[in-house]
């Protein structure tokens, strides 16, 4: 299995600036949408949260804005599972468009599953645990994406 496609758009007038791109800000948003739908399929659903009193947090999350975005592109988002372990997901979003077959921008992040009743962390039922190992499973061809792992500097 490829990258999972966990989000569609169109890009609305509202996310657009003065030079006719997708806002930084809206890049995030539509990200945040995916992961969501990735929630959805781990089983951390709205009902799964609601029973057990857990959910994910955004620990870090690093964008790499890679090709103007205008308005009413047509956008999707696939993502990828990089890894995880008990109680943290390390995850890949990257953005399309049709007729493009570079990403449009890409996000790497790291989340937390935690009770909320603390909050504190928490180790992912097993449920999750089995729904994210099958695509680990699924994605094991899968190469390394390019901006995963970068970090901010300026050259020496």
């Amino acid at each position: 299995m490829p990258a999972l496609t966990t989000y569609r758009t169109a890009v609305l007038p509202d996310w657009v600036d003065y030079n006719g791109h997708l806002r930084d800000a809206y890049y995030l948003l539509i990200f945040s949408y995916a992961t969501d739908a990735l929630m959805e399929r781990i089983g951390l659903d709205a009902d799964a949260r609601g029973q057990s009193g857990h959910s994910l947090f955004t620990l870090e999350a690093h964008i790499n804005y890679l090709h103007e975005v205008k308005l009413d592109t047509e956008v999707w988002v696939q993502t990828q599972i990089i890894g995880f372990d008990k109680k943290r997901l390390h995850l890949y979003h990257s953005l399309h468009r049709a007729g493009f077959d570079e990403a449009l921008a890409a996000s790497e992040q790291m989340l937390l599953h935690v009770d909320l009743a603390g909050p504190k962390s928490a180790p992912f039922g097993q449920g999750t645990i089995t729904c994210l190992q099958n695509i680990v499973d699924q994605q094991k061809e899968e190469v390394l994406p390019k901006h995963v792992g970068r970090t901010i500097s300026l050259p020496a």
